[in-house]
């Protein structure tokens, strides 16, 4: 089966339950694909836990969830050591983030030093206790929601912990007739709706993931293109509306999104237009505004909206 073939697959299940996000799943998907993490951010009720768990019923693979709340501490994530009786010594108890499939739901409500702990686990792929190394299972993906940081009780991730998410993917209100769709086909399960109830079938390997994402590495990508995305970089590092511009790593992982783009196309190879549909929810969060702008009402997405219209684009 082509990787094209099994994106449909996967897409074809999660529309049984997800309807109008056309988008939001792409980049989820595109996520899953390149070996990144990503976060979805909307207000509440517009199915972004429900999305992470649908994508989990697709994936033959252990899942697990956190509610992330502001008691919850470090260890109660990465894990900690229980004294074993028998053995006379203290052994080491994985936390929930020892899974492949892992689901921080609502993660900006956490504290600052749990989120921290959270994405260094993420970032370094092991949680180090007692100077001991622990490796978390391979693939290892992360779904964190989070509800707008303007609502009480939320605590803004920094940029370098951002960072760690390849796509911050915005979860809008669907359009009339989506909604309509959903209000129709939910509303007997009393907003309590279950993937599984809902016949969404596990389609999905962890060895057939890892196939798929060697796959995606070896998309082709012609020196124009490359050429194309430094020159985005550079103009969001020079740009009278941001302070701070994309790094390379930024770079690195637009144009990891853009080859699941094109794979998903059925191509091995990204075009332009790749680059300009992951560049938003590539960059989104690892820019930050100048005091000028944000005074104006200017956004993000607005800036990096405009720098796609002014870079040339390679023919």
């Amino acid at each position: 089966m082509s990787l094209e073939d099994l994106y449909q697959r996967i897409r074809h299940e999660i529309n049984k339950v997800i309807y109008g996000q056309d988008e939001v799943i792409n980049f989820a998907l595109a996520a899953l694909f390149s070996s990144g993490h990503a976060l979805l951010e909307g207000p509440p009720g517009t199915a972004k836990t429900l999305l992470v768990r649908t994508i989990a019923s697709v994936l033959d693979m252990q899942y697990r969830r956190v509610q992330m709340t502001p008691d919850l501490l470090p260890n109660d994530i990465t894990g900690s050591s229980i004294y074993r009786e028998d053995a006379r010594d203290f052994e080491f108890k994985p936390g929930p983030i020892f899974t492949n499939f892992l689901l921080a739901d609502e993660v900006n409500r956490a504290s600052a030093r749990t989120q921290s702990a959270m994405l260094e686990a993420m970032q370094e792929l092991g949680v180090t206790h007692d100077g001991v190394r622990h490796p978390l299972p391979e693939p290892f993906i992360t779904f964190a929601t989070q509800n707008p940081i303007e609502q009480e009780g939320t605590y803004p991730l920094p940029l370098a912990q951002l960072d760690r998410f390849m796509f911050k993917v915005i979860v809008s209100y669907p359009e009339s007739t989506q909604e309509e769709r959903i209000l129709k086909e939910h509303h007997a399960t009393g907003s309590l709706s279950n993937p599984d109830e809902m016949g969404v079938t596990a389609i999905i390997q962890a060895s057939e993931l890892l196939e798929a994402r060697s796959l995606i590495r070896q998309t082709h990508v012609r020196d124009e293109v490359i050429n194309y995305v430094q020159r985005l970089l550079h103009a969001t590092r020079v740009d009278d509306a941001l302070a701070v511009g994309a790094s390379p790593r930024a770079g690195l992982m637009l144009m990891m999104g853009a080859k699941s783009l094109a794979r998903f196309a059925g191509r091995d190879f990204v075009t332009p237009d790749d680059i300009k549909t992951a560049m938003i929810p590539s960059m989104r969060h690892r820019v930050v505004l100048s005091p000028s702008a944000e005074l104006e009402g200017i956004r993000a997405d607005d800036v990096l909206a405009n720098l796609l219209d002014v870079v040339e684009v390679p023919r």
